[in-house]
């Protein structure tokens, strides 16, 4: 299966312009633990540009995935100071737990049809997993000083990889507006 990576404009998610044509993510909810997040961030939705700002827990800067059911899914963000401090705590602590629910949209434009579409989505479900281990260590990091691409709001670089919970999830994906699929994620455990 085709890995998935989206290389997203942190300024085009902030400050949204319709004739600019970069890919956009937000991660729209997430809870880490018992920790949940908040979204606490107004940004424009690309396909409703005209509609209300969208509250949204961090505006992404990447997003990959290998295509795997069992592969994680792999995020960069900007996060507020509020969720910044959330995160903090997190890492300096033992999590009693380390399961993870989220949600996220990354948009790209249609060329052809001329406007943005979600390319890569979990269809306003909750997805389940578990911050993924590496070395022993969980690849979970905030950054202590505010992120310097965009100043205003706020904001703090968030890295966290998902593995899928044991479950058959739907990860949506899509090449064009008209183009779209659904493929699995998490493997079932009987």
């Amino acid at each position: 299966m085709a890995a998935l990576n989206y290389d997203c404009s942190v300024e085009q998610g902030f400050n949204f312009k319709k004739d600019i044509q970069d890919i956009v993510g937000h991660i729209t909810s997430m809870k880490i633990g018992d920790t949940e997040l908040s979204a606490d961030m107004g940004v424009t939705d690309p396909t409703d540009i005209s509609g209300d700002k969208v509250s949204v827990v961090g505006v992404m800067s990447g997003v990959s995935w290998q295509g795997g059911y069992a592969h994680g899914i792999t995020f960069d963000a900007k996060v507020s100071n509020t969720n910044q401090t959330n995160v903090a705590g997190l890492t300096l602590n033992t999590l009693d737990s380390t399961e993870v629910t989220f949600q996220f949209n990354v948009y790209k434009y249609d060329n052809a049809n001329k406007k943005y579409y979600k390319c890569f989505h979990a269809n306003e479900s909750d997805l389940s997993g578990l911050v993924e281990t590496s070395g022993g260590d969980l690849v979970l990091t905030i950054d202590t000083q505010p992120s310097m691409e965009v100043r205003n709001p706020l904001n703090f670089h968030l890295n966290i990889s998902i593995m899928p919970a044991e479950s058959e999830q739907d990860i949506h994906v899509a090449v064009s507006d008209s183009d779209k699929f659904v493929k699995k994620w998490g493997v079932p455990i009987s």
